[in-house]
């Protein structure tokens, strides 16, 4: 479907083998970032991927342009940004549950986290949530564009600091601090899976 998930950045090889096991579930699949920038009928490349290989399953995706003409049978755009909590909360209300979340939006740091802290609490209870490309950590200025990224590799603004931080949650149990009380994402998280610019972060007993 000509999607840069293949070829340019090499993440199928990882869908593939975390979400092969699924393909045949009916879920609903709500991806970040449709692609084609300002034209209204450009992108959609990975949407249309998604539906391929899920073939029982409803795409959604979300961009800060409009998309709808891309619209088609189990493929629905939302227009909106994805820092907007209440547009957010109102795309996870007319969905319903939500079992897979792919962030391939603005790849911007701050955008990135404050996205996750949104969009995890309000997923399936059983869910795996991806971010990709996360080079943009390690960049602060490239094309123009205020990534957010540090050279300082202990970072914690960064989307790769802050995902490194939620392998933490995993462990909490063993945190010597008695008086610790444990976040949601402590009690949510099960694992959280680094690959070349792409993380995969698994709540609860999602079939990885």
């Amino acid at each position: 479907h000509g999607t840069d998930k293949e070829g340019f950045h090499s993440y199928c090889k990882y869908y593939q083998h975390h979400l092969k096991s699924i393909k045949r579930h009916k879920l609903n699949i709500l991806e970040i970032g449709v692609g084609g920038y300002e034209s209204p009928n450009e992108g959609g490349n990975s949407l249309r991927m998604w539906k391929n290989y899920f073939k029982k399953s409803n795409i959604f995706g979300i961009d800060i342009f409009d998309k709808s003409k891309l619209n088609e049978e189990r493929i629905k755009i939302f227009q909106g940004s994805q820092t907007d909590e209440v547009f957010l909360k109102s795309v996870v209300s007319q969905i319903g549950k939500i079992d897979i979340v792919i962030d391939d939006g603005s790849h911007i740091n701050n955008h990135v986290i404050e996205t996750f802290k949104i969009l995890f609490p309000l997923i399936n209870k059983d869910a795996i949530y991806i971010i990709e490309d996360l080079q943009t950590s390690y960049w602060t200025n490239s094309s123009g564009i205020d990534w957010g990224g540090s050279r300082n590799l202990k970072d914690p603004k960064t989307s790769m600091n802050f995902i490194k931080g939620l392998v933490d949650c995993i462990n909490h149990k063993d945190f010597e601090d008695k008086d610790y009380i444990p976040t949601y994402f402590d009690q949510n998280i099960s694992s959280v899976h680094f690959y070349n610019k792409i993380a995969f972060i698994v709540k609860g007993n999602f079939p990885i």
